[in-house]
């Protein structure tokens, strides 16, 4: 078949959505902040997962000087068990720098999107069609692979002249009517009918103008290059208290910045787990009495794994680049989700 007419592609896409589209929150809004909000929350976040954290979200810091205004603590702790916490140490950013720059007001170009803090061409483009009518596209994993699809692109798309190609063809699809809804219609397809391993095209609106789907090879594209095995880091991990007190580090970088931890880290090669969670504490000013395990490490990130063991004791000493935090003050401190888990095993 030749390559799919544009005009019965929007047509035929945006019927679909109108009809069937899930009644969402940030559906119901065009509100530009709840909007921004929902786009950088749900990145790499399902929707299952997420909606509840984003209601939450919104009701802690309602607007956008709400959440300028907010303290960082305050902010990560809101975000605590999302993951990927630099979206939300971006979005803290991008709130102050709307507050400064903008008068409080998210701005409705492109370009003045595209420079926030931590806000990329999907983002720019997803709050300024939705919010503000922009007619630019905004390609996710889901709009990528219906696009991949329909066109039947077979370059990678995650990087150069695939990639461009890719989002050359999503601009001119961008119908200038709805370009919110055409965008966010494409999304959905790919979320809940054009799905990555089982595509449901028996359900698909815009089957008869898939390429892919004409040659029998939907479940083919888009192509993927081959993930790298996740490396397994050892790791240990301790509970230390004195009184009623428990120590816990401000992570400054990586993947947890800003959120505090239990002292620990890496355990080196030869290196025991008893030894290794000793060396942790030594190097923060404190000795502990003896260690007690509280049983294995197992959690795995997108590109590491970390496994080892969990140990309590009781500690002296006054840390360098720690702090003794009273208990009563832990459920207002961000924490890094599992250590919050690993201090649940030691209550009484």
């Amino acid at each position: 078949m030749g390559e799919p007419d544009r005009g019965e592609l929007q047509r035929r896409l945006l019927a679909w959505y109108r009809e069937q589209k899930r009644d969402l929150p940030f559906r119901r809004t065009r509100d530009p902040y709840a909007i921004l909000v929902a786009e950088v929350l749900l990145q790499r976040t399902r929707m299952k997962a997420g909606l509840p954290y984003y209601e939450r979200f919104l009701a802690a810091f309602p607007t956008v000087r709400a959440l300028a205004a907010a303290p960082e603590d305050a902010v990560l702790r809101a975000w605590e068990g999302l993951g990927f916490y630099r979206r939300a140490r971006n979005l803290h950013r991008a709130a102050k720098t709307i507050v400064k720059r903008h008068g409080g007001e998210v701005p409705a170009g492109f370009e003045a999107l595209r420079v926030l803090p931590g806000i990329g061409d999907y983002t720019a483009g997803a709050v300024g069609s939705i919010a503000f009518g922009l007619c630019v596209p905004a390609v996710d994993g889901n709009a990528a692979r219906v696009l991949a699809r329909v066109f039947r692109l077979e370059d990678d798309l995650s990087r150069g002249p695939g990639r461009r190609k890719l989002v050359e063809l999503a601009a001119e699809c961008v119908p200038r009517a709805s370009p919110g809804e055409w965008n966010q219609a494409l999304m959905e397809l790919g979320a809940t009918v054009c799905l990555p391993r089982t595509p449901r095209c028996a359900m698909c609106p815009i089957s008869s103008e898939c390429m892919a789907f004409a040659d029998g090879i939907q479940g083919e594209l888009p192509r993927t290059i081959a993930k790298r095995e996740v490396p397994i880091e050892p790791v240990v991990f301790v509970v230390a208290r004195r009184g009623n007190s428990v120590l816990l580090v401000r992570r400054e970088g990586g993947l947890h910045a800003g959120l505090h931890a239990l002292p620990g880290g890496r355990r080196e090669v030869g290196e025991t787990e008893e030894k290794a969670a000793r060396r942790h504490l030594a190097a923060l000013g404190v000795k502990g009495s003896s260690l007690v395990a509280l049983g294995p490490v197992h959690h795995t990130f997108s590109h590491m794994r970390w496994r080892g063991t969990a140990f309590a004791c009781e500690g002296r000493g006054d840390p360098k680049s720690a702090e003794w935090i009273p208990e009563r003050r832990l459920p207002a401190v961000p924490m890094v989700p599992l250590h919050r888990r690993l201090l649940a095993r030691t209550n009484p």
